[in-house]
């Protein structure tokens, strides 16, 4: 399906990263993308041809014109969706097309650095600052040095990917009846997906988050190892998964001690068990570790350097990557989901409209998916009105409720964990036996009344039971099945287990961050989740406009660590235009004349810093007084041999300042800057507290608990929580009995036969 959303016509106001990469994703999948004037190139790629090559990824199949009144005239006259940014002259610009057009029936969205009505508003943004302020770079780096800042325009991407999904629903909305016209989301927001989690659980205990080392995140094993002939990447989360690693390793006794079953008491020892596990893992090839760990069913991953990615026979069967357009010789991804249209078996019909708040209203998602990936995919269509029905058992339950440690206690311990909650709001859940014949059944009537169908199990586990694609589109042609396999649904890794950490282990990234002499440097326990659960609500509501359209339903098969790639794009691009290893060299870019991370002793805590124009240096130059570091120069890439002189200048100047009076100083006179959260500093950022992103909210078992917002605005509110993450099993009498019509009697019946329960029965080993 190479033109899903034909017919849509979208004005993109050229901005940074993030506005591009929305409009890019309208462009890869058929929408008239309109540009309107040149695109900000600040920063962007890494320098020369490698930044001209990614930008014509970046804006691939888009027209560019010079003016609103040429791209309206580009559009015919009408446009369905507006994105405009990265600052508010963009956006009130494209307010005023709708304001002065009272015909118009387009939605504007508006991407900006940070929130637009908080202390943060005026503040000048970069991705290296996001990934400061988001709680990324404070986990990242050596145990006893500086925070590390990663690399690249994943703050963007990640924002810009956020806005398509708020953007494509918007459009759906309104063709069924939403009368909304603006959203609003900013960087910030929509980077902490990745840690919203953490900051919900240094909630319940106060501890701040340490920084454990290269490749230590909170669980062990979890990190990078070298192999005899390159790395390997190891994840061993559950005791099953623990005791065959020790066993692969011929170190049967570790599996023995039943003190190292629990994840949090191997990383207490994770030195000992390091001066183990290196040695052993030098003794063999990549490749061998690969096939034998995952043969045993444990999460091990490749981790290829970024020349290595592009040749990778698995990613090369799959189409993962292809030459950018009009370039001499660089190579990018392309999508990461594939998306196989089903026979068209009707017209389409006319889409019901309804008097609803929220855009996705009257939209039925069946989410069959466990732990972050696809349980984020789900929360947005929850979060913007859908009816999500979340399915677990009670013996194989969301392995996010736990994944190690006992089941029994009052509250039971699976209904208080932090990281189910923030994924699981305003769902309704329910148990199903899916091994049991009336389980499968109650599944099939389910995806028969649902519009979507979104679930992350190993490709191929459904099928076995008989409740896989193939057999509920034949029952449903017009269904959206969206599988989120870490590899994907077909290749020769299709079968490989993985959890978010092997994700970004196999992704590249690795070799885009860190120091020269470190060992491929990951960002976080679980980097590739969030990011795949955006894209799997995004390749979603692309199946489900052209459903809308054409009638036809459609097979998704998504690779989440081929949505790594997408925020990998600069680096990888840049990779394929040279031929020795692009270089690592820490918080330094080649592109940024100075990108920092400083201590600010006052206060024992860190900030960030990061310059991208002569303008800047030299605002710099005059803060922390080194007039006779000031240029008069345009040209940015003369400044790199005074790096090392402004760095040492800016770290005397910080010393008797605390954080947030040094970063107040330099952003006042416009050089981005920002300070270094850890997961519990957001819960009291004053531009997240000043927005209402946190918020409380009570729930069974636990109680009054913190909770996120959804990250985008809807005509200026938030999405509202209707309802708190469901307990186990809580709405089974609701869904089975009012949606299904089973009766008092039948559902009974399923309790007897423990098909439904709402207690776990069984500890999860997934």
């Amino acid at each position: 399906m190479t033109s899903p959303l034909e017919g849509l016509n979208i004005i993109e106001f050229a901005g940074g990263v993030a506005t591009r990469y929305c409009g890019r994703l309208f462009a890869a999948h058929g929408a008239n993308v309109v540009q309107v004037g040149v695109p900000d190139a600040t920063g962007v790629g890494y320098g020369g041809a490698a930044s001209e090559a990614y930008a014509r990824w970046l804006d691939h199949s888009k027209a560019r014109v010079v003016s609103l009144a040429a791209a309206l005239r580009q559009c015919g006259g009408k446009a369905d969706l507006i994105v405009a940014g990265q600052d508010r002259s963009a956006i009130a610009a494209a307010d005023a097309v709708i304001q002065q057009r009272p015909g118009e029936t387009a939605v504007r969205v508006g991407l900006t650095w940070f929130a637009t009505d908080g202390p943060y508003a005026d503040w000048v943004g970069s991705d290296a600052i996001i990934q400061a302020m988001s709680a990324i770079a404070y986990a990242t780096g050596a145990k006893d040095g500086a925070p590390m800042l990663p690399r690249g325009h994943a703050p963007q991407v990640v924002a810009g990917a956020t806005a398509f999904v708020a953007g494509l629903s918007a459009v759906i909305g309104r063709g069924a009846g939403w009368q909304g016209r603006q959203i609003d989301l900013n960087i910030l927001d929509a980077n902490l997906c990745f840690t919203e989690s953490g900051a919900a659980a240094v909630a319940l205990t106060g501890d701040r988050s340490v920084r454990r080392g290269i490749n230590r995140f909170s669980t062990f094993p979890g990190g990078i190892y070298q192999a005899a002939d390159g790395w390997i990447g190891v994840t061993a989360l559950t005791v099953p998964q623990w005791i065959a690693l020790c066993e692969m390793i011929g170190r049967p006794d570790l599996a023995t001690d039943k003190d190292l079953w629990v994840t949090l008491q191997r990383m207490e020892r994770a030195d000992e068990l390091d001066r183990v596990l290196a040695p052993a893992f030098k003794t063999r090839n990549a490749h061998e570790w690969l096939e034998e760990g995952q043969k045993r069913r444990i999460p091990l991953a490749p981790v290829p350097s970024l020349a290595e990615l592009v040749e990778t026979p698995h990613w090369q069967q799959r189409g993962s990557f292809a030459p950018v357009p009009e370039t001499s010789g660089a190579v990018g991804p392309t999508m990461p989901f594939h998306i196989q249209p089903l026979p068209q078996h009707r017209a389409a019909e006319p889409v019901k409209k309804v008097a609803a708040d929220l855009p996705l209203a009257g939209i039925r998602v069946l989410d069959l998916s466990m732990g972050w990936a696809g349980p984020l995919a789900a929360r947005h269509f929850a979060d913007l009105g859908a009816e999500v029905v979340k399915v677990e058992s009670c013996a194989h339950f969301d392995w996010w409720r736990a994944f190690d440690g006992p089941l029994d206690g009052d509250p039971p311990p699976y209904e208080t964990r932090p990281s189910f909650l923030m994924v699981n709001r305003n769902k309704r859940g329910i148990t199903l036996d899916l091994k049991h014949k009336s389980g499968k059944d109650l599944v099939r009537q389910l995806a028969a009344k649902s519009d979507i169908l979104i679930e992350n199990y190993a490709p191929g586990v459904l099928d076995k039971l008989g409740i896989g694609s193939s057999e509920l589109v034949t029952a449903k042609p017009d269904l959206i099945y969206v599988g989120m396999g870490a590899f994907g649904a077909k290749g020769p890794w299709r079968g490989f287990r993985a959890y978010g950490s092997t994700v970004e282990q196999a992704s590249g990234l690795p070799f885009a961050n860190g120091e020269a002499d470190d060992p491929p440097t990951m960002q976080h326990v679980a980097y590739g989740d969030p990011v795949a659960g955006i894209y799997g609500a995004a390749a979603a509501l692309i199946g489900l406009y052209n459903r809308n359209r054409t009638g036809a339903g459609a097979v998704i098969d998504l690779g989440q660590v081929e949505c790594l790639f997408q925020l990998g794009a600069d680096a990888i691009i840049a990779q394929s235009g040279r031929g020795d290893p692009l270089q690592r060299d820490g918080n330094r870019h080649p592109l940024a004349p100075l990108r920092m991370v400083v201590a600010g002793d006052a206060d024992a805590n860190w900030f960030a810093v990061t310059v991208e124009t002569a303008a800047q240096w030299n605002a710099l130059a005059r803060i922390v007084g080194r007039s006779d570091l000031m240029v008069e120069t345009t040209n940015v890439g003369s400044l790199k041999p005074q790096e090392s002189a402004m760095e040492a200048a800016v770290q005397v100047w910080s010393r008797d300042r605390l954080v947030a009076e040094a970063t107040s100083l330099l952003q006042r006179a416009g050089v981005s800057a920002g300070p270094v959260h850890s997961a519990l500093d957001l819960l009291s950022d004053p531009q997240l507290k000043s927005s209402d992103f946190w918020r409380r909210t009570d729930r069974r078992f636990i109680g009054s608990h913190v909770a996120p917002h959804a990250p985008y605005t809807l005509d200026g509110r938030r999405p509202p929580l209707r309802s708190a993450a469901p307990t186990l099993g809580e709405h089974n009498t609701e869904v089975l009995g009012d949606d299904l019509g089973l009766s008092p009697a039948d559902i009974a019946r399923l309790e007897t036969e423990s098909v439904i329960g709402t207690r776990a029965v069984a500890k999860a080993v997934e």
